[in-house]
C-alpha cells in the first residue's frame, strides 16, 4: 500500500553520534514556556544539537540511557 505520511512515532529513533571529548550533554530549558530539550553543545564552537523533547522525567532517562550520560547540566 502507498502511505503518503510516515508514522511520527517511530519505534527505534535512529541515534545520533555523541563524541564525550568534543561536546557535552546540555539540558536547554526555556524560562518563558518551561519548554526542555536535550542535547549536546560542541565545546569548541559551541553549538547547539538538539536530540529530543524532555517532557517528564521518564524522557529525561530515556536519553540518559541511550547516550550512556550521567551528568547533564541545564542552560537557560
Amino acid at each position: 500500500m502507498f502511505h503518503l505520511f510516515k508514522n511520527s512515532q517511530e519505534k527505534n529513533p535512529t541515534q545520533k553520534p555523541y563524541n564525550p571529548s568534543a561536546q557535552k550533554p546540555i539540558l536547554r530549558c526555556s524560562i518563558c514556556t518551561g519548554e526542555q530539550v536535550a542535547g549536546f553543545k560542541d565545546i569548541h564552537t559551541g553549538k547547539f544539537t538538539d536530540i529530543m523533547l524532555i517532557r517528564d522525567e521518564k524522557d529525561l532517562q530515556s536519553f540518559k540511557e541511550t547516550y550512556g550520560v550521567t551528568e547533564i547540566t541545564k542552560e537557560y
